[in-house]
């Protein structure tokens, strides 16, 4: 199953959702991590709201980071997407090991400790947009839900699930937000928050052969439900090395000439793809003709 996001509208266009199937771009930041289940987890859930988030945005050039700044042994997470629910991200510590939490599962809140979110939106103002939560619980669903209300005053639903196999690799990976419109009626929202709390996580949705499309259906069960539109998404990293040419351009001199003058070619890293550029030292020379 490849990876892709849903867009629809139910119950007479009163809930507005997303939801999509992530495994195969959570399985690409593993591999490209190398992170611990704990992590894979962690990092996985933030990469499949960036997808979500992405998807909701409504111009081309539209920028979304999500930025997780907490004390755990985990020590911080990055998330970046755009328009079109390409996203790539990063852990900085992506090799914590924990035992399970007290219901047997991946203890992503231990890892992550307190915090603050960061949901940074560049649509092309002069200045990006922040809005800032402190975690409230580490789990990132929960967090991301929280930030709705608070930062946005959207009441939403969140969930995110990702599920590992006994190999480290990931078996599934997904995720929804569900937010009310501002005319939703009552009983709409009594009918929505009874669907959502008797439900099974999503991954155990998934083991049991459903798809993302079934989820939902099964989230909005006795109501109209309408999918407007399916989209792609992805692990997308748009380094270059001319984009990283450029991050060199704008080191300043002093620093090119100390470069040259180690008579050594430079190898830089990209921490998103983990791809290598490296420049000869003539390259480097010619940067600093044109610095």
């Amino acid at each position: 199953m490849s990876d892709y996001i849903i867009k629809g509208m139910a119950k007479n266009n009163q809930i507005r959702f997303f939801a999509g199937y992530t495994r195969d771009l959570v399985e690409r930041a593993r591999a490209i991590h190398n992170t611990s289940p704990v992590c894979t987890a962690a990092l996985g859930r933030l990469l499949t709201a960036g997808a979500l988030m992405g998807s909701m945005c409504k111009n081309d050039t539209d920028v979304l980071t999500l930025q997780i700044q907490c004390d755990g042994p985990a020590g911080g997470l990055t998330v970046t997407t755009d328009s079109h629910a390409r996203v790539k991200g990063i852990i900085n510590h992506p090799q914590v090991l924990l035992p399970a939490n007290e219901k047997g599962k991946l203890d992503v809140s231990g890892a992550l400790g307190k915090g603050i979110l960061n949901v940074i939106k560049d649509i092309g103002m002069k200045e990006p947009y922040v809005g800032q939560i402190e975690l409230t619980s580490g789990e990132i669903a929960e967090d991301l839900t929280y930030y709705f209300a608070a930062s946005e005053q959207i009441p939403t639903s969140v969930g995110l699930g990702v599920l590992m196999e006994k190999t480290n690799t990931v078996k599934h990976a997904g995720g929804f937000i569900i937010q009310l419109m501002p005319f939703a009626e009552d009983d709409t929202i009594t009918a929505l928050e009874k669907n959502i709390s008797s439900i099974d996580s999503l991954t155990n949705l998934f083991e049991q052969g459903l798809t993302i499309e079934d989820v939902m259906k099964n989230i909005f069960q006795g109501m109209d439900i309408e999918i407007t539109e399916k989209v792609p998404a992805s692990y997308y990293c748009n380094c270059s090395h001319d984009r990283v040419k450029r991050a060199l351009i704008s080191i300043g001199k002093k620093e090119l000439e100390d470069m040259i003058a180690e008579g050594k070619p430079v190898t830089l890293n990209c921490h998103f793809c983990n791809t290598d550029y490296t420049f000869e030292i003539e390259e480097l020379k010619q940067i600093l003709e044109t610095s």
